[in-house]
């Protein structure tokens, strides 16, 4: 194999397709925004480095991470759920600038299906986002900034809601009362579906794509929701009425089956 990878988030998806990686002969490394946190992972066994991507640029080990890297995987999440007032924008700016002084030629960049407004209906890759969302609108830009940088391919992944392992939505909305868009479908995709995709765009060298990765079952959220609290013992949501006649999002994921041949395997 002797292709180096280095993955810019080794945290909840980053750690499992690190090990993925590895097993199959890639050399492997990655980042962690703390010294501390970089040592823990250096003392399991990772090829971990400290660097931290703020609006005044990037501090750290970053040039160890990016040197004689074949392709970089960028899992760093914007955070704009937690109303920091940061730019992910600028941030991922920074970021890109350190790429370019770099050596690194190929990069993966994974985004979120946040890009799309929850009110676009039906889309696959073919349809383009239109973010309603602080979130949504800086990730799009980013997407932007990051596909045609020069003598750098780039694909991009935009993964549904995540879950696997301990994470499962289901446990925030326990016990809730009113919840909207009980009639919206889910948009969801297991860890390890994440995990095959990442490695079969690398695998086929498919660069120069966008994917949208959803597991192909939409159950409502109310359905759905309502099922999985019970299967936890949780207390069920109560979802608000819904309109039926109101529009919601559906993202499928037509170029993970055409352009990777790739049956998602792994059950929401």
């Amino acid at each position: 194999m002797n292709k180096t990878i280095a993955i810019a988030g080794l945290g909840w998806l980053g750690q499992p397709l690190a090990y993925r990686l590895a097993s199959v002969g890639y050399t492997v490394k990655g980042s962690v925004t703390t010294v501390e946190k970089a040592t823990l992972l250096q003392q399991s066994g990772f090829d971990a480095y400290p660097v931290e991507i703020s609006e005044n640029g990037v501090a750290g080990e970053y040039k160890a991470l990016l040197r004689n890297t074949d392709c970089l995987i960028i899992m760093i999440p914007p955070g704009l759920r937690k109303n920091t007032g940061s730019d992910y924008v600028l941030k991922m700016a920074h970021l890109l600038v350190a790429i370019s002084e770099s050596l690194v030629s190929k990069i993966i960049l994974v985004s979120s299906t946040s890009v799309y407004a929850n009110s676009q209906g039906m889309v696959t890759e073919r349809d383009e986002p239109k973010p309603e969302t602080l979130a949504g609108k800086q990730l799009r830009q980013v997407e932007e900034l990051f596909f045609h940088p020069d003598n750098i391919e780039t694909a991009i992944v935009r993964f549904g809601g995540l879950i696997g392992g301990n994470r499962n939505p289901a446990k925030y909305l326990a016990g809730r009362k009113d919840p909207a868009d009980g009639l919206a479908p889910v948009n969801l995709i297991h860890r390890e579906d994440c995990v095959n995709i990442l490695m079969e765009i690398l695998k086929q060298d498919a660069f120069g794509q966008i994917f949208n990765a959803v597991n192909p079952n939409h159950p409502l959220k109310s359905t759905y929701y309502i099922q999985k609290t019970k299967e936890l013992g949780l207390e069920p949501p109560t979802f608000a009425p819904g309109k039926h006649a109101e529009i919601f999002k559906q993202v499928d994921s037509e170029y993970v089956k055409s352009v990777l041949d790739y049956s998602f395997k792994f059950s929401i």
